[in-house]
């Protein structure tokens, strides 16, 4: 008798409680917090954006993401620079220290990553898992 399939609900729930899991784990390796992890990603991926903007891509706040933010200005990651259209608004953007700190935590977290699938996964076994990267990435666009 075949296996049956799992129900796409079944499968849902396992692929967010597994992906779930990953991130958790990946955060757990040192750098930033993951808030301002996320606001270093967007503007390393985005370029400078107000506050208000950076919340709303992050779906926060504008208080906690002005929290966020000043945290990340004490530390040197992230300047503000005046918008010069509306004086009243201010851009922020990445330092070169945020830059340099950004790489660093993403270099560390993909290091430990590489050494989990070396050592935990088989070269078909990796294959399989870059192949499904594409499934994956279908599913993120939609």
């Amino acid at each position: 008798m075949a296996a049956r399939a799992p129900s796409s609900s079944l499968l849902a729930h396992e692929l967010r409680e597994t992906l779930g899991r990953l991130i958790r784990r990946m955060r757990a390796e040192p750098g930033p917090p993951a808030p301002q992890l996320l606001v270093l990603g967007a503007l390393d991926r985005e370029g400078p954006a107000s506050i208000s903007d950076l919340a709303a891509a992050q779906r926060m706040r504008p208080q906690s993401m002005a929290q966020t933010v000043r945290e990340l200005e004490t530390a040197g990651l992230v300047s503000r620079r005046a918008d010069p259209a509306d004086g009243r608004r201010a851009f922020i953007e990445l330092t070169a220290a945020g830059v340099e700190k950004l790489a660093a935590t993403r270099a560390a977290r993909e290091d430990w990553l590489t050494g989990t699938l070396d050592a935990g996964l088989d070269a078909e076994e990796r294959e399989l898992l870059r192949r499904a990267l594409v499934l994956l990435d279908r599913i993120a666009d939609a």
